[in-house]
């Protein structure tokens, strides 16, 4: 059974950093697509970014564009989300996300496996 282990939130001021990580276990890292999703207090879970298998490709939500970065280190099993430039409106719980498919990774429904989140505030 796939689990994933999300560590690294907490509090950070307006305009500091915050790195994220997320453990994988339980099934063939390098075969699976890696996600971050975030979801704030009565809002819907939206996608933030996503990186592909190999790592070649990565996509964000333009709202984190250029401010965030995706990676991932296939020998450790773990995806890191490093956040920068941290504003109020980033406050939220981030869920990292496992696929296997290929299209669609903006996505929710097609991740099959996701962590408990780990809660990240932004203070102004």
């Amino acid at each position: 059974q796939v689990q994933l282990v999300e560590s690294g939130g907490g509090l950070a001021q307006a305009g500091g950093s915050l790195r994220l990580s997320c453990l994988v276990s339980g099934r063939t890292f390098s075969g699976i697509a890696m996600a971050w999703f975030r979801q704030a207090p009565g809002k819907e879970r939206e996608f933030v970014a996503v990186i592909t298998r190999t790592g070649a490709r990565t996509d964000y939500a333009d709202s984190v564009k250029d401010r965030f970065t995706i990676s991932r280190d296939n020998a450790k099993n773990t995806v890191y989300l490093q956040m920068s430039s941290l504003k109020p409106e980033d406050t939220a719980v981030y869920s990292c996300a496992a696929s296997t498919a290929v299209i669609g990774l903006t996505t929710p429904n097609v991740y099959s496996t996701w962590g408990q989140g780990t809660q990240v505030t932004v203070s102004s």
